[in-house]
């Protein structure tokens, strides 16, 4: 573990570090309106560029869910979902009352506001195309990712489409949406409903955010939850100058955690018996046999066309756990399917694309970190790293790729320091068996930071926020509301087992 300071019930000096640009900002303004379903929304102006605060302003839109024992409220709980790219006032109205998320007892202590950072979603957001219809073209023709080098060349094209588009479209913005400058509109968001200092919880990469914000505002925190936790120096530079060398997700170690995760859904839908669809003979075998079948040709099932690299992205969305039953039905259903020789057609998962996630998520990521630029680097990773990791080795390598030739830069990104004494310490949860972020990675990104414990729910998936666990809720409640941390050696179950039923 790298660096690791922490400092349990001592009082710490804490330097007076922060943007001198955000201190000199004016506090903006807050007017909430009723926003449907108990929710409230207002619309916050930052400015553009904290290097020129009396410059250009964006908007930031939020939602707010109201105490609900304004009598005991103890402040307001920001929360950021992850992504980069998500929008916050999207989720918060999905998943404010998940109780294994927000209990009853957190909620009725905090207001829970999130927001859509800056880029994205119904802020000043990263647009790339003209109308809807251009956006939903674009991203239907985009090659999925490729299974084997035959298909690097289409793939890494459209990448390098995507990264052209936006610097012609997005606009002054694409040079502002780091996490830094997220960091100090959330310092804005903060003075403007008026709590002294920050209440946070972060899932995903607003992990990234919050140890962003900790160390640029290492003062200014009561409490932080990083739920589903990076490295954040692996993150944004690499270690030992890696940044410019490794693919980002390569060097996070992205791949072993999809692919131990993946063990574990064998195990368990072998252990579930019949409530697991693929549970029947040995599930190992039949993915082997599976996904050597779907290299040779891909597989129809229910009028659908899959692919072998369409497989693997099912496959790896891990994240989830309550969803695993239906990855299991699908893998049963490829697995019976006839043996019928079918044109290549890839996969296209989800719904029809109608947000700018991608683009924001992209015009963030590519903000942040340093990635390698030629394509011949991918291409070498992509092979050894499908030997290392297989299956999954690949993915780790080429999800990233559109950064490879991003051409905007945020000037006021943040690379470190990441140890400056914060006045709160910070708890650190993640899951055993988290393939977005995995444990080592968390465990390395605590161990950045001055002042971290981790704690480890033993479940499977991506964050609290995708594995219920009413043992870790009450953990992150207890600390959220009285700053307590669980006993030493403590770990929670989750609720239950992903095949239940």
């Amino acid at each position: 573990m790298r660096g690791l300071v922490v400092a349990l019930g001592v009082a710490l000096a804490v330097p007076a570090v922060a943007s001198a640009s955000a201190d000199s900002v004016p506090t903006p303004q807050l007017s909430w309106t009723d926003c449907q379903d108990g929710f409230r929304c207002a619309t916050a102006k930052v400015p553009l560029d904290y290097d020129r605060p009396a410059g250009a302003k964006i908007d930031l839109a939020l939602i707010k869910e109201p105490a609900t024992d304004p009598a005991h409220k103890i402040g307001t709980l920001f929360v950021n979902f992850g992504g980069p790219g998500a929008s916050g006032l999207q989720r918060l109205r999905e998943r404010g009352k998940w109780p294994w998320l927000f209990s009853a007892e957190l909620r009725a202590r905090f207001d829970v506001v999130s927001w859509d950072p800056r880029g994205i979603g119904a802020s000043t957001a990263v647009r790339c195309f003209d109308t809807l219809a251009e956006q939903e073209s674009f991203f239907g023709s985009f090659p999925e990712m490729p299974g084997d080098p035959s298909g690097n060349s289409a793939f890494y094209a459209k990448s390098e489409e995507l990264a052209d588009r936006c610097a012609a479209k997005a606009g002054p913005v694409l040079e502002h949406v780091s996490t830094a400058n997220t960091a100090r509109d959330l310092e804005m968001l903060r003075r403007a409903v008026g709590d002294p200092k920050l209440t946070y919880h972060g899932i995903s990469y607003g992990t990234q955010l919050g140890a962003t914000y900790a160390n640029l505002f290492p003062n200014r925190i009561r409490a932080m939850v990083f739920d589903g936790t990076m490295d954040f120096a692996g993150n944004a530079t690499g270690h030992d100058g890696a940044g410019k060398t490794v693919p980002l997700d390569t060097r996070q170690d992205v791949a072993t955690g999809i692919s131990r995760t993946f063990d574990q859904f064998l195990r368990l839908c072998t252990e579930a018996g019949p409530k697991c669809a693929f549970s029947s003979g040995d599930p190992k075998a039949k993915w082997t046999a599976l996904t050597a079948r779907a290299k040779q040709a891909p597989i129809t099932v229910d009028g659908e066309t899959w692919t072998y690299s369409g497989i693997i992205n099912v496959a790896a969305d891990l994240s989830d756990s309550r969803g695993w039953p239906d990855i299991a039905a699908l893998l049963q259903r490829l697995y019976e399917a006839p043996q019928v020789q079918q044109a290549s057609q890839a996969f296209k998962a989800g719904e029809p694309y109608t947000s700018n996630r991608t683009e924001a998520f992209n015009a963030i990521q590519c903000s942040d970190s340093d990635v390698p630029t030629d394509p011949a680097i991918y291409s070498r990773y992509a092979e050894t790293e499908d030997q290392r990791v297989p299956y999954f080795g690949r993915i780790a390598v080429l999800d990233m790729m559109s950064c490879a030739f991003w051409q905007a830069k945020d000037a006021d990104r943040f690379t470190g320091p990441w140890n400056r004494p914060t006045s709160a310490e910070i708890l650190v949860l993640n899951n055993r068996y988290d393939p977005s972020t995995p444990l080592a990675g968390a465990r390395d990104g605590a161990a950045e930071l001055a002042r971290a414990r981790v704690f480890v729910t033993e479940g499977y998936g991506h964050s609290s926020m995708y594995v219920p666990s009413t043992c870790t809720e009450q953990v992150k409640r207890d600390y959220l509301i009285s700053g307590a941390f669980p006993a030493a050696g403590k770990t929670c179950a989750v609720d239950a087992s992903p095949f239940a039923g």
